[in-house]
């Protein structure tokens, strides 16, 4: 049976290479690969017994998991790289301030958004926190909540700020630290304006350092651009393992809060797409053309993953300059995400409130909720952990208990694909909006 699976599974991968062989389509491509991972993983599990379920993925994670891990090998050198190509090319320095303020201000306002319409859908489904399942999962995953209070319980702007500045720029290349990715940021950018300062005093040298940086820049796209037509495959089986190990009784028991949360994110999307729409940027274009990355991101829930294909895509379907995408894909993945630090948190905030004798509708509540998430936004995902770590510290800071955190982790997985895919399409919006506002 075990060799019928793989068999299936390696038939499958080559008629996803034949088929984009013969389209040259990656979205069509990536969109099939997830309705046929869907399918593939739905079937294992309903005909299998779970100890087989799990020999199976152990041999279906090769591929899902190498190709996450290949991108996460890309993620530092493509960050660092292009940023410090992309300033090199720059006549301004100042024009970096003004990237960096649009960038930011897209992020945390998106986000300010996604929270209100949390609160909104948590009202409408008139979400409680009563009545919860509370099983070993579940009372595991709330001893572990309780450990990772500690580690967010001296956080503050200040010093989230201050995480960011890299103090040994080589172990930050190595992801080191939670907040590495901004830390390399900042690195490169560094660079790239000692460059151009070069410049303007040795213009052969700052010349030739550029050109150099550019001839690198161009060997780290390539690569890139290797790992990323692999997509369809790494889909594929990603969402094997999502559709053979999720619980649907979980999923039924909890269904009006997947049902409120999706809802949700699918409002955020519009969201974007009207802010889209209110610069002169067709969305329906642009979603179009970002549909591959949104497709990897909602399978592998992981924004930091998503990285190369967020850039590559900005640059070569949207049209953004190659710093501006740079920057919003490496900031979107750690501040203003709009699903994990948006409308997650809110909507538990809304849900726990009750307990402890909280009004959580009126307004003065809902403005210093959503004034809490979108500080709280500003770097928390960068800290590990993403939605739980907001969640943590949104609830902390309003005094409210953390129990549902931990109740609530056996649709986690679920949600947060739709979450993480809402958090990089945060990000190439920000990046969409600034290119097109900044000319």
């Amino acid at each position: 049976m075990l060799i019928v699976t793989l068999v299936a599974f390696l038939a499958i991968l080559y008629g996803l290479n034949v088929l984009y062989r013969k389209h040259q389509k990656l979205g069509l491509t990536v969109l099939v690969a997830l309705v046929l991972g869907l399918l593939f993983g739905t079937t294992l599990q309903s005909f299998t017994e779970k100890s087989f379920i799990d020999t199976a993925l152990d041999w279906i994670n090769l591929v899902g998991n190498g190709y996450v891990r290949l991108l996460q090998m890309i993620v530092m050198p493509l960050v660092f790289v292009s940023i410090l190509s992309a300033i090199t090319k720059l006549n301004q320095a100042s024009s970096l301030g003004k990237i960096s303020f649009s960038v930011l201000g897209v992020l945390l306002v998106t986000t300010a958004i996604a929270a209100a319409i949390g609160i909104a859908m948590t009202y409408i489904f008139d979400l409680s926190a009563d009545g919860l399942i509370v099983g070993e999962r579940e009372l595991a995953a709330q001893a572990k909540v309780d450990g990772r209070v500690d580690q967010v319980s001296h956080l503050s702007v200040p010093t989230i700020l201050l995480s960011f500045i890299p103090k040994n720029p080589f172990a930050e290349l190595t992801g080191a630290n939670p907040t590495s990715i901004i830390s390399v940021v900042i690195f490169s950018a560094l660079l790239g304006i000692a460059t151009l300062s070069l410049r303007k005093e040795n213009e052969e040298l700052g010349n030739r350092i550029a050109q150099g940086v550019d001839t690198l820049n161009q060997l780290v796209m390539r690569l890139v651009r290797f790992v990323i037509r692999l997509t369809p495959y790494g889909v594929f089986a990603l969402m094997i393992k999502m559709a053979s190990t999720s619980k649907w009784e979980d999923i039924v028991n909890l269904g009006s809060f997947i049902i409120a949360s999706y809802l949700a994110i699918l409002l955020m999307f519009i969201v974007h797409g009207v802010i889209l729409a209110f610069s002169g940027i067709n969305p329906f274009n642009y979603f179009k053309n970002v549909l591959p990355v949104l497709s990897f991101a909602f399978t592998s829930r992981s924004s930091a993953a998503s990285i190369p294909l967020n850039i590559e895509t900005q640059i070569d379907k949207l049209g953004n300059k190659s710093v501006i995408a740079n920057f919003s894909a490496t900031f979107g993945a750690t501040i203003g995400q709009n699903g994990c630090a948006g409308i997650y948190p809110a909507m538990l905030a809304v849900m726990v409130a009750p307990t402890v004798g909280i009004d959580p509708f009126t307004v003065q509540y809902i403005l210093s909720l959503i004034l809490v998430v979108a500080i709280s936004s500003f770097g928390i995902a960068g800290v590990g952990g993403g939605a739980t770590f907001a969640a943590i510290v949104v609830l902390s800071s309003l005094n409210l208990p953390l129990a549902l955190v931990g109740l609530l982790i056996s649709i986690e997985p679920l949600i947060d694909m739709g979450r993480t895919a809402l958090n990089v399409n945060g990000a190439m919006v920000a990046g969409t909006l600034t290119n097109k506002w900044l000319k």
